[in-house]
């Protein structure tokens, strides 16, 4: 057997087990007897999905078998993993409850998810069709990551020790509210950082010490799980800082251009 075409295939292995992980999530999550259990059960499987979505590029990379298939089918099982799956867990666990505005809420993302992937696929695939070179920005939300999103909320609820906190987390207007924002921000021009530029220099340890700190400190004041909730919410924060401050420079540099002087 080619040993190339046996690495070809390597990485979209790993791409249909996070596939696999989103099915398996949505048949437990839809299940009619479905609890709080099921439900935590299901987020687990997409956290799984996360894994071998983060895998399945890297893998590629190492083994130089990117292709523009490879591109087409991650995509796809984003949709599958990142799209449906959390839609249809998040409608059972809560929005459900709040019934047309619930529901249209989770078409909401999962369109917008659509769009952010094709949105995506252009940008980064060139004429020929093979994927370009990784930027160190990504223009709006990935998909993963509202994914993840939501998903820390569902793991958090469901361990959260303190009743209050627990009925807050899975209020059906709080987490449609979220499902909104997050459809906004991955149909946005929002920039995100993608982390592939980073250097090893003082300001990056500074930031690295910073982000394990704060983590380990939530982690420990809470659970493992508001960990997550923590830095997937200080990622959208970032970005939406740094967009701020763009913006802000933007218009004070137009406000400080020198009027032309009038014609003699």
């Amino acid at each position: 057997m080619d040993l190339r075409k046996s690495l070809f295939i390597l990485p979209n292995l790993f791409t249909l087990s996070s596939v696999l992980c989103g099915f398996y999530a949505i048949l437990i999550a839809s299940a009619p007897d479905a609890d709080q259990d099921a439900f935590y059960r299901s987020a687990l499987l997409i956290i799984f999905a996360m894994f071998f979505d983060t895998i399945d590029g890297r893998v590629a990379r190492l083994t130089k078998t990117q292709s523009a298939i490879g591109v087409q089918l991650d995509s796809l099982a984003d949709v599958v993993s990142f799209g449906v799956a959390p839609m249809v867990l998040v409608h059972r666990w809560s929005v459900g409850a709040l019934g047309t505005l619930g529901t249209l809420a989770c078409f909401a993302y999962l369109a917008g998810g659509v769009i952010r992937l094709a949105r995506f696929n252009v940008l980064t695939t060139a004429a020929s069709g093979a994927p370009k070179k990784p930027s160190k920005w990504i223009l709006g939300l990935p998909i993963p990551g509202a994914a993840g999103i939501l998903i820390s909320l569902v793991v958090a609820h469901t361990v959260a020790r303190q009743t209050a906190l627990r009925d807050h987390l899975g209020s059906p207007w709080l987490i449609f509210g979220v499902v909104l924002g997050l459809a906004f921000l991955m149909v946005s021009t929002i920039r995100f950082r993608s982390f592939k530029d980073i250097q090893l220099n003082a300001r990056t340890l500074a930031f690295v010490a910073l982000a394990i700190g704060s983590t380990i400190f939530v982690a420990m004041r809470f659970h493992v799980a508001f960990a997550l909730v923590w830095l997937l919410a200080s990622y959208v924060a970032i970005a939406l800082l740094e967009t701020a401050l763009r913006v802000t420079r933007r218009v004070r540099g137009r406000n400080e251009e020198p009027e032309p002087e009038p014609e003699r």
